[in-house]
């Protein structure tokens, strides 16, 4: 079969791999209809997540048919239409019971090589590393869904790919920003990075009760669709983001802030900019954290922080005392994304949520380079990828 594989930095070549096989009684095979490039895969993409491999198939966010599945799986059968979510999860452990399906503790095989880095592993994730996992991805014409008896979600013909497609992830990473700040209606909300996740947790900001949400970031069309989903936009290459924060809200900062833009942020300032990039560079950090330090610094007294953007190890300069003297409460985590996908089918079927309006390109499986780079530098003003094997 053909898929996207890793072929080293700022390189990704669609090259022919082996089929996958069911290795496990309860393991499916689903033929992709529908992928998608997801900033996350950026970072993998720029060489920032170790122990990616050149010829790992890439890839976390797919939906297709089934067309085979182990002994043990009853919950699906051959020609059923699944959405799969990105996190492995095998429905049984203390994590999952708790619906902390992006922690499971069984999924990992390689649980030991993480936990040296983390403290403790995380779920095994599709396409993302070997510390993650090593399974094989979804930008590709098949793969193999390890616990398919537990994540992947049957969908009705009723509603297209492009609608149900980013249930996989990023649809519900930004339900989970804006619901871990506990919005009260009449909040105000910021978030940071105006990308496919961003603009899904300012929609859902607003479904769960928020006034005002302020999009963040420096890209013109990405604000201007921001701007169509309701938010105030705010290009932090044009201005302080403090000061414009202080003013909206009258100067008490804004009552959430969510952090949707993660390990590679930018910044209107050339030399904390400079800074971060270099020591990211020189891997004295993995992360630049200009975004999480404005949250931070942004929020009102006694205010929320929700980090979905995604980091992977070390940062530098956190701002730990504003935390802790200013009583703000930090949320954050990959998406229990099992927890989210049938309640947001519901919004999608009634039409609270069109997830269709953030898609700007459909490519074919063999033009995903293509797609990796102008996604990347915002070219052909790209907001998401969707890529049809």
């Amino acid at each position: 079969m053909k898929a996207t594989v890793w072929a080293g930095r700022n390189s990704v070549e669609v090259q022919s791999v082996p089929d996958p096989k069911i290795l496990n009684d309860r393991d499916a095979i689903v033929r992709i209809t529908s992928t998608a490039i997801c900033g996350s895969d950026l970072h993998i993409y720029d060489g920032y997540i170790p122990t990616v491999k050149h010829g790992d198939v890439l890839g976390h966010e797919f939906m297709g048919e089934v067309v085979e599945v182990g002994k043990a799986v009853t919950s699906l059968a051959v020609g059923d239409r699944v959405v799969v979510p990105f996190p492995i999860a095998c429905g049984a452990c203390s994590a999952c019971g708790r619906e902390l399906y992006s922690l499971c503790e069984n999924s990992n095989p390689n649980a030991g090589m993480v936990a040296k880095l983390m403290g403790h592993s995380p779920a095994g994730l599709f396409g993302y590393s070997h510390m993650m996992g090593g399974f094989a991805g979804g930008q590709a014409e098949y793969a193999r869904v390890p616990f398919a008896d537990v994540g992947p979600l049957k969908v009705d013909d009723d509603l297209t790919d492009d609608q149900v497609l980013f249930l996989s992830d990023i649809l519900p990473t930004g339900y989970m920003g804006a619901e871990m700040c506990d919005i009260s209606p009449g909040d105000i909300v910021a978030v940071w990075g105006a990308g496919p996740v961003g603009l899904f947790a300012l929609a859902s900001a607003y479904l769960l009760g928020a006034s005002k949400v302020i999009a963040i970031d420096q890209v013109p069309y990405r604000l201007e669709l921001a701007r169509e989903l309701g938010a105030t936009p705010l290009n932090f290459a044009e201005t302080s983001v403090l000061d414009e924060l202080r003013d909206i809200t009258a100067g008490r900062g804004p009552d959430h802030c969510i952090d949707a833009a993660g390990m590679e942020a930018r910044n209107g300032s050339t030399v904390v900019d400079t800074y971060d990039r270099v020591k990211q560079a020189m891997r004295l950090e993995t992360e630049r954290p200009h975004a999480l330090r404005e949250a931070v610094l942004s929020c009102r007294n006694g205010g929320t922080i929700s980090i979905v953007g995604v980091y992977g190890g070390l940062m530098d300069k956190f701002p730990i005392g504003a935390v802790m003297n200013r009583s703000l409460t930090i949320k954050t985590g990959q998406c229990h994304v099992q927890r989210y996908m049938r309640p947001l089918l519901e919004r999608i079927r009634s039409g609270e949520i069109d997830p269709t309006v953030i898609i700007s390109h459909h490519l074919g499986l063999d033009e995903a380079p293509y797609g990796y780079q102008i996604f990347k530098h915002k070219q052909d003003s790209c907001t998401k990828v969707v890529l049809n094997p």
